[in-house]
């Protein structure tokens, strides 16, 4: 039961993210690279639907997309810190 309850108050901001609404911002401006099942569609980005690149813990995958990484541009202030999260769950339901 301990575990349980650790398990639930201890999944923090993804525990309330919407994979709906992450869904729907990753169509409206990641999957013209990433592509919209998570196989890219531009060379060197990554590949969600595989899992490779979500090895990674949350707050690692969130900092990518706040700042920006490579060629991908920053979404800090064009994305909310709710709505990246959003996007983080919806990316781990490509695996």
């Amino acid at each position: 039961m301990l575990g349980l309850c650790l398990w639930v108050f201890g999944s923090g901001a993804a525990w309330a993210a919407d994979t709906n609404k992450g869904g729907q911002i990753y169509a409206t401006h990641c999957a013209s690279c990433h592509g919209a099942s998570g196989i890219s569609v531009m060379p060197n980005a990554p590949n969600f639907a595989h899992g490779e690149s979500m090895m990674q813990p949350d707050p690692v995958i969130a900092a990518s997309i706040r700042n920006g990484i490579n060629a991908m541009p920053a979404f800090q202030g064009i994305l909310s810190d709710s709505d990246i999260m959003n996007v983080v769950v919806y990316l781990r339901s490509l695996n």
